[in-house]
């Protein structure tokens, strides 16, 4: 037993959590994929994200659009789990940025917070997974709008 405990122990801490084939990091919401359409100043994104949903005590409960100095520029408030539904996309807007402006695209894991993949780029030239260059906000997480409940 006490063998068994070590291994799962360092898988942990080395994995940071036991898989359950999510890719990214497995216990929070990843964004997958982001596309854009519209014009400037009201572009729609449509935000595909993959989350280890478990009905309402543990779900993506919002995707948001972040400018590079870490401004909220738009959430899309998600109102119920995906447990049946994975990887999902979710479009919202408008966002009123010109098409060359750079954009960051996180989701939101409840209760766990922010940490899994996020995507950045710009209208003219798409969206990829890449790493924060600067560390955004931690107040974000209590601006609003804010998630009223869980529907299921």
């Amino acid at each position: 037993m006490d063998k068994l405990l070590t291994i799962l122990l360092l898988s942990i801490l080395i994995f940071g959590t036991a898989s359950n084939g999510i890719s990214g990091t497995a216990s929070l919401a990843n964004v997958i994929s982001v596309k854009a359409s519209g014009k400037p100043g009201a572009y729609q994104f449509s935000v595909e994200i993959e989350s280890p949903d478990k009905g309402c005590q543990q779900f993506a409960n919002w995707w948001e659009v972040l400018n590079s100095s870490g401004k909220l520029l738009y959430r899309r408030i998600l109102f119920h789990s995906h447990t049946d539904e994975q990887p999902f996309v979710r479009s919202g807007g408008p966002v009123s940025i010109s098409s060359s402006e750079v954009v960051w695209i996180r989701a939101h894991m409840h209760p766990q917070g922010y940490g899994g993949d996020i995507f950045k780029g710009t209208i003219a030239e798409g969206f990829k997974k890449a790493e924060p260059e600067i560390p955004f906000p931690l107040e974000l997480e209590k601006q609003n709008p804010q998630p009223d409940g869980c529907a299921f």
